[in-house]
């Protein structure tokens, strides 16, 4: 029987997604963690087959929490499940190594069919996901501009993300470890690229283009 690790801060959604996947296997051994810390201590303690990850974790920095995760235990498969866009980040965690991306709205059936096709060695993302590739394809192909939001980089998305949220400069430098000095900088890279004056007009060329 498989074993899975839950890496999720709050705590009712590791309840939640635990007992989908107790009834989704039997006898299936599930751990949970309630850090990135933790996370880590979890994993040098046993083996998993699994880790479900929310890619806000605290202590964790994101994209590159993965090459972390893999320095740790190599062939673990990783299936993010996260309250970000999915259509913005999805295929980003996807590149850098994730094998799954689920969001946190989806419903129960979705969850589960993620969990059962990354054990049996497969990458899943959502038809939406799928289905907006393929429209970026198509528009990259014939005379449509694309989606601005292709122009930023990864830091630049997480930044952007964390703005969204209301969060200041100085909360995103601690989040992600970096100076204030260099998310500043961050930020007003997203502002040119995406043509945008304020956190406002951000928000909704975001919500345009996702």
């Amino acid at each position: 029987m498989p074993n899975i690790l839950i890496a999720d801060d709050h705590t009712i959604v590791r309840y939640g997604t635990a007992l989908i996947i107790k009834d989704l296997i039997a006898g299936v051994y599930v751990a949970e963690a309630g850090t990135f810390a933790q996370t880590l201590k979890i994993l040098d303690s046993k083996t998993f087959d699994l880790l479900i990850l929310d890619i806000n974790i605290p202590g964790g920095n994101n994209l590159q929490m993965l090459d972390v995760i893999r320095l740790h235990q190599p062939q673990i498969r990783i299936l993010i499940f996260s309250g970000y866009d999915e259509q913005l980040f999805a295929l980003r965690y996807m590149q850098a190594g994730a094998d799954g991306y689920v969001v946190k709205h989806s419903g129960e059936q979705e969850l589960r069919t993620a969990i059962r096709g990354v054990l049996n060695n497969e990458k899943y993302i959502s038809p939406t996901v799928k289905q907006h590739l393929l429209n970026s394809l198509s528009s990259k192909s014939g005379n449509g501009s694309g989606n601005p939001l292709q122009l930023l980089s990864n830091r630049e998305m997480e930044v952007m993300q964390l703005l969204i949220k209301g969060s200041s400069v100085a909360d995103i430098g601690v989040h992600l470890s970096l100076q204030i000095s260099t998310v500043s900088t961050y930020k007003s890279r997203i502002f040119e690229k995406l043509e945008v004056a304020n956190v406002i007009e951000l928000a909704e060329k975001v919500r345009l283009f996702s």
